[in-house]
């Protein structure tokens, strides 16, 4: 559930892990350091008080050494009293951190509180600094405050794509959920922007993922179904946010498929495919462009046949046959060539099931 940050550009989440959106925009912590315009103006490089920076991310006070994002539902060992959340732990025998014997947990909410608190304070930290841009400390000078904060989207969402990596999903979904609610909440005061949808929609794209993840298809579908809509209203220039789209899109037919709901599956991925093939239509079309048109032709022609549409499915299976016999990549481009060759040995499989069933 490429889930790059929601805060710049929209991600490609099927490429197999939850990742943060892409953006145009830097956050605070990113900046270069400012420069004083004048005597009556300094600032300082934003620094976050506790080591969270957007560059690496170090292990805070507040982290769990399992999953290495913040603490959710803190859990405390007995008798060790080492703290990890709740489900991160239930997975040992032991404690990670000292390999004492762990008799029991206990849900530690005082720190939980705390981690709480930083959460919500965290966009808001201020440092004080004189006209000089030397920080002051309890000195009555003309300061100005700078947020040395980092973005809070940006923050919720590393933090969730940590936590979903190291299987931590209810962690992850309570962040992204935070995050959602900040995107709704400014989608209230100033409205349909392109950048806040696309936003929106990849954060819910990888509360679907959350959600496919722990086997919840419903919850899943709704997710993914609200995404496509935020991430419809976006330019249909976006290449990238419209790839997204057609994830999003293919996603809601597998969960489909595999409810055996075949003629919704099959209407979702034809949306994926023609979005796809326009795509290629635009003059920046690459590579991969073509090999996603040949995976959703491989979506669409399983389910035709499937239908009993036999001579349909051919054709599809077929047209990503030569789409992808067609493509020439260069060297340096190995990662693509092998998902292009995966992609190219299960059509033509696809198609020799069709003969020999013909000849048996």
């Amino acid at each position: 559930m490429k889930p790059v940050c929601p805060f710049a550009k929209v991600a490609r989440p099927d490429d197999g892990s939850l990742k943060k959106p892409s953006g145009n925009k830097q956050h605070p912590a990113c900046e270069a350091k400012s420069k004083p315009e004048s005597t009556e103006s300094a600032t300082i490089s934003p620094k976050c008080p506790l080591g969270y920076d957007s560059e690496s991310f170090k292990i805070g006070p507040f982290s769990c050494m399992i999953c290495k994002a913040l603490l959710f539902e803190c859990s405390k060992c007995v008798p060790c009293s080492h703290v990890y959340c709740k489900a991160c732990i239930s997975r040992f025998n032991d404690c990670p951190l000292c390999g004492a014997d762990i008799e029991s947990t206990e849900a530690d909410t005082n720190l939980q509180s705390v981690v709480d608190r930083f959460i919500e304070g965290h966009a808001r930290i201020k440092r004080q600094v004189d006209t000089e841009g030397n920080e002051v400390v309890g000195e009555k000078k003309t300061v100005i405050y700078e947020d040395v904060s980092l973005e809070r989207g940006t923050f919720l969402v590393q933090h969730a794509m940590r936590a979903f990596r190291a299987n931590n999903v209810e962690s992850a979904k309570s962040r992204l959920n935070l995050c959602a609610e900040d995107i709704r909440e400014q989608l209230g005061r100033l409205g349909n922007t392109s950048e806040l949808c696309s936003q929106l929609g990849a954060v819910l794209g990888m509360l679907g993922d959350c959600c496919r993840a722990t086997g919840d298809a419903s919850s899943a579908v709704g997710h993914f179904e609200e995404s496509v809509n935020f991430l419809s209203k976006v330019s249909a220039d976006d290449l990238e946010i419209k790839h997204t789209l057609s994830i999003s899109l293919n996603k809601i037919g597998d969960l489909k498929y595999y409810a055996e709901d075949l003629e919704a599956a099959r209407s979702y991925y034809l949306q994926a495919l023609d979005m796809r093939r326009n795509a290629m239509k635009h003059p920046s079309s690459v590579p991969s462009q073509s090999i996603d048109v040949a995976v959703s032709l491989a979506k669409v022609a399983d389910v035709d046949r499937n239908l009993g549409n036999e001579n349909a499915a051919i054709d599809e299976f077929q047209e990503g046959i030569k789409l992808l016999e067609s493509l020439k990549l260069n060297p340096e481009e190995g990662g693509l060539e092998q998902k292009r060759l995966s992609v190219l040995d299960f059509l033509n499989k696809e198609v020799v099931k069709k003969q020999t069933n013909s000849t048996s």
